[in-house]
């Protein structure tokens, strides 16, 4: 993923919601109670972590039972401790008290909750990039020190795949043709870091590059999941189980979800967008530009999918009057330059939201010759009267002004070859009137309905229109 351009925009929850649900997380909510419950007899060794005396009492405070109780203690006290819930006093005797972040989760803003929540989440990911701990033992020398070699383990490279992964994950949820909110299929996230994009069928060692890839990211969801990140539905066991021994209940072997399934949570979004900002990648949030003006509206959203743009400029229209809205979209859709045809298309498109008040602004352009013909457009959708008869002038400057935006909008699209087909059909002059017209993007609007045209004549008619319309420019 590359940090040069912007990605698809983010519909987040409120912060009000998001800070909720942070605080209802398994990992954040035990780590406050830890916070709490610490006192002047609770003792940490240097690094900060509670001694193993007091584990089973922590684990006790938190109702955790089973082998497991006192890793998930030790761990929710890490989490205090990383993220200011709690402080160690005195790194000599060990003493710790509660830290000034604990009173953020109780009297803090939302925001204030978020920050101790990504925190923690940045402790967690952390985490999920070290060997599993059996592992990590084994490779321990007589001197205490853990020989990376042997585990084949580069934390940089680790933590760098974990990353690359959840920026897919983020990808595929804030993609208009993605899954949403729907889960994705393990299989298919871990294929997407292994398998090149130009390969054809993977080899078979691609494939158990991809396998390995499975279990590492099954063990490392595991662990994201209580901080509130993913959704998850872990690997089936079974699939893991000795191939020899015969399964406890039939399988389903085309059943997709058996190889674990994967969705970011509303807060997860949240988490995954703010540290890709902090990367340095523009990562922008449905409702950014409420406070921008109609420019800063109208470029921005120009790379936005159509449902974010429309929804953007949805939550900018509330909080404005109509009229003055109106008027300051129109200002800002004017100019010559190569960007200002699409700026029309999308200010016609905002406006087709505002209501009948708006009315005096479009009537006040009907003389512009940038915004006359949109203007009329606008009046006659509406069922206004008195809506003056454009000239033929304004009527192919128009026409030329919405193909150079679609062009800019979508590229050699099916639906600009389908009105590029009803422009000529309907107007049986169109290129000998068409390379006249006094816009800075005719000839290479006449170009592309050359390209575009599957009637070799007319395609040739419009090159020919081109041409003449480049001799007019001086081009």
């Amino acid at each position: 993923m590359s940090d040069s351009s912007p990605l698809p925009p983010v519909r987040l929850h409120p912060e009000t919601e998001l800070a909720r649900d942070a605080l209802s997380t398994p990992l954040l909510s035990r780590a406050a109670r830890l916070a709490r419950w610490a006192g002047p007899d609770t003792r940490v060794d240097a690094g900060g972590v509670l001694v193993d005396e007091q584990l089973p009492a922590a684990a006790e405070v938190l109702g955790l039972s089973g082998d497991d109780a006192a890793a998930y203690a030790s761990e929710a006290w890490r989490v205090a401790v990383d993220t200011g819930l709690i402080e160690v006093v005195d790194e000599e005797t060990g003493t710790v008290a509660a830290g000034e972040d604990l009173a953020l989760l109780t009297g803090g803003s939302p925001h204030d909750v978020l920050s101790v929540w990504l925190g923690a989440l940045e402790t967690v990911l952390a985490d999920a990039s070290v060997p599993d701990l059996d592992d990590l033992a084994d490779a321990m020398d007589a001197g205490g020190e853990a020989d990376l070699a042997s585990l084949d383990w580069d934390p940089e490279a680790e933590a760098e795949f974990l990353d690359g992964v959840l920026g897919n994950l983020y990808l595929l949820t804030v993609t208009e043709d993605g899954p949403g909110a729907g889960p994705v299929p393990l299989p298919a996230l871990a294929a997407s870091m292994i398998v090149p994009s130009d390969m054809g069928e993977p080899t078979d060692d691609v494939l158990e590059q991809v396998s390995d890839a499975m279990m590492r990211l099954d063990d490392q969801f595991r662990l994201l999941e209580p901080v509130g990140l993913v959704e998850y539905q872990p690997v089936d066991e079974a699939l893991m189980a000795d191939t020899e021994e015969e399964p406890a209940a039939p399988v389903d072997d085309t059943d997709v979800s058996r190889y674990g399934m994967v969705r970011l949570t509303p807060l997860g979004l949240y988490g995954l967008r703010a540290r890709l900002l902090e990367s340095g990648f523009e990562a922008p949030a449905v409702g950014d530009l409420g406070d921008k003006g109609a420019d800063a509206l109208l470029d921005r959203t120009a790379t936005f999918p159509p449902a974010a743009a429309q929804a953007e400029t949805e939550q900018w229209l509330a909080r404005r009057e109509p009229l003055a809205a109106a008027r300051e979209l129109l200002a800002a859709a004017r100019g010559l330059d190569a960007g200002a045809p699409l700026r029309r298309l999308l200010c016609q498109q905002a406006l087709s939201l505002v209501g009948d008040e708006a009315e005096p602004a479009l009537r006040e352009v009907l003389d512009d010759p940038e915004l006359g013909g949109l203007a009329r457009v606008w009046l006659t959708e509406r069922g206004a009267s008195d809506v003056p008869v454009p000239s033929e002038d304004l009527v192919f400057w128009l026409t030329v002004d919405t193909v150079a935006a679609q062009l800019a909008a979508e590229g050699n699209s099916d639906e600009l070859q389908g009105l590029v087909e009803g422009l000529a059909q309907q107007h049986s002059g169109f290129f000998t009137a068409a390379w006249r017209v006094d816009h800075p993007a005719t000839a290479d609007v006449l170009e592309a309905m050359g390209r575009l045209h599957p009637d070799k004549r007319i395609a040739k008619e419009a090159r020919k229109a081109a041409f003449k319309a480049r001799s007019q420019q001086g081009n």
